[in-house]
């Protein structure tokens, strides 16, 4: 998948006249892109369209429009963007109370690495996590993580087939299996697999 370039963003004020309708196009993308894994855990997967989103936003926010600073958001979100043979997902551990949520994070240690996706019935796939910083000591895990589910041909080319795709938690304190993943977003994740 291309990656974003200055080339490929709007202006400020480009943004701000398109920013409603992207927006809206972009909300509308994400809900195929987002993979619930039990009432407390989210997958968000991304792709160039999520990033070009967040890249837009941060540079409205800040008002930056100088190159360095463009290039800082673009080295910053491009890493975000599949690889072809890969995905790139935002999973999110989420307890809306705070003294739950504290206490859950500390039960949670290393459950970014027991999540898993599987094709078909081959071997499951499990993330490379944080790649950028460590999110996780040994008293306490993040509520956000970013991971990388890195496919082998013969995965690939059973998704292209069309071998179904379930997903997972195995942590001590978390399990959840969902078999299979909703359609759309099976055929969503498709799209990054090029």
């Amino acid at each position: 998948m291309e990656k974003l370039s200055r080339d490929s963003l709007y202006s400020l004020e480009e943004y701000s006249g398109l920013r409603d309708r992207f927006r809206d196009d972009v909300m509308v993308h994400k809900r195929n892109r987002r993979l619930p894994l039990g009432t407390n855990a989210t997958l968000y997967f991304e792709d160039r369209m999520t990033m070009q989103y967040q890249v837009q936003e941060m540079l409205r926010i800040e008002r930056i429009f100088e190159a360095a600073g463009i290039q800082e958001e673009l080295d910053a979100y491009n890493p975000l963007i599949p690889d072809g043979s890969n995905w790139k997902a935002t999973f999110m551990v989420e307890f809306p109370e705070i003294e739950e949520r504290k206490a859950m994070l500390a039960r949670l240690v290393g459950i970014e690495d027991k999540v898993w996706l599987q094709v078909g019935e081959l071997e499951p796939v499990r993330p490379i996590a944080d790649e950028d910083l460590e999110r996780s000591d040994d008293e306490k895990t993040s509520a956000v993580h970013f991971l990388r589910f890195e496919l082998n041909a013969e995965q690939v080319q059973a998704l292209k087939d069309g071998a179904p795709l379930a997903a997972g938690i195995d942590h001590d304190v978390y399990k959840v299996e969902i078999r299979p993943v909703a359609e759309n977003i099976r055929h969503a994740l498709l799209a990054d697999l090029d």
